[in-house]
């Protein structure tokens, strides 16, 4: 006669088996989507924190961009005449308007040539042209400053591009995880299903010898 209690202990092993197997799959899958969801919050983290320390030298580009702007009239006479008074009623020119004239004036005074017409037409010409070497001087600086922001903001673009493809990927292999585990578990659990048909295929399987036995 078949032996049932040998089935149900074979099935009952199964089962215990197959069940162990489902929860080491699904507890495998959500550790690594864990390790893989840390990576994604640290990538995020690290994003902020360079963006924040290129902000201010980010923010520092813009203006200096606008400013050259105007001095090349971009932003339209009113702000260009702004820029050039700015320089003209700054502490820079009047110094060295002052300290210009007066050593031209003594200099004509040491050579007798205080009333000539030179002197005359070189003080005329030398703050026009002291403010013209002071525009191009600013413009200067100012496009150093142009350039620290462009470089900076294509810094923080780069670091956001990297950042979006390592998080992808991150995601990705996070999604992966969780539907092998999910498979896994699937596989498993379709392994206690089949429980049923196997403890009737050892059964008849069982009873089947046992027949061919009493027929010897």
């Amino acid at each position: 006669m078949p032996d049932p209690i040998t089935g149900l202990v074979v099935a009952g092993s199964q089962l215990l088996g197959s069940s162990m197997q489902a929860k080491a799959a699904g507890s495998a899958a959500e550790t690594q989507a864990g390790a893989a969801q840390a990576g994604i919050e640290e990538q995020r983290r690290q994003f902020d924190a360079m963006q924040a320390l290129l902000k201010p030298y980010t923010e520092a580009g813009t203006p200096a961009l606008e400013a050259q702007q105007a001095f090349l009239g971009l932003r339209g006479p009113e702000a260009e005449r702004a820029a050039i008074d700015r320089i003209r009623g700054g502490e820079t020119f009047k110094a060295l308007s002052q300290q210009g004239e007066e050593a031209m004036l003594q200099r004509a005074s040491a050579t007798g040539g205080l009333r000539g017409g030179n002197i005359q037409g070189a003080l005329a010409q030398f703050r026009p042209q002291l403010l013209s070497s002071l525009i191009e001087e600013q413009y200067g600086r100012l496009g150093g400053m142009t350039q620290l922001g462009q470089r900076s903001a294509a810094g923080v673009g780069a670091a956001g591009m990297e950042t979006g493809t390592n998080v992808s990927n991150l995601l990705a292999s996070q999604g992966a995880a969780r539907a092998g585990g999910a498979l896994g578990e699937a596989k498993a659990y379709g392994q206690v299903l089949n429980l049923p048909a196997q403890f009737l295929g050892m059964q008849y399987g069982a009873g089947g010898k046992a027949g061919m036995g009493f027929g010897f």
